[in-house]
């Protein structure tokens, strides 16, 4: 099945959300840079969880022929990158996620509203 940009940005969020993921966001930024058309970012509270999430999303779009076209990180473990080609996952560790500050960086792009992505569930807990 072929997933449009937003489409495969949306389910990349539904998988980290369902892990429990925390922080999400998704981030339309085609209109600034050529890079990617979506950045979905997302922390992981220890490097675990930040290799678990980036696992779990590599292994759920493999089971539907989606693989990134490069990794970046499971060494280090504090900052992930996943390029999805129109999509690059972002999945950081507390502090670097805050170092970083994608979400600042990238406000020029259109943040996508939770609702499209977050669970009520996962919503009530944080």
């Amino acid at each position: 099945m072929e997933f449009t940009p937003k489409e495969l940005a949306l389910k990349i969020a539904r998988i980290l959300d369902a892990k429990k993921a925390a922080g999400l966001s998704v981030i339309s930024v085609g209109n600034v840079t050529e890079l990617a058309d979506y950045f979905v970012i997302t922390t992981g509270r220890s490097s675990t969880q930040v290799k678990a999430f980036a696992d779990e999303v590599e292994f759920k779009l493999k089971q539907e022929g989606i693989v990134p076209d490069h990794i970046e990180g499971h060494k280090s473990r504090t900052w992930i990158v996943m390029d999805y080609q129109c999509v690059v996952v972002h999945i950081f560790d507390e502090q670097a996620r805050e170092y970083y500050d994608l979400d600042r960086l990238w406000k020029d792009g259109e943040k996508l509203d939770e609702s499209e992505y977050v669970t009520a569930d996962s919503a009530n807990e944080e």
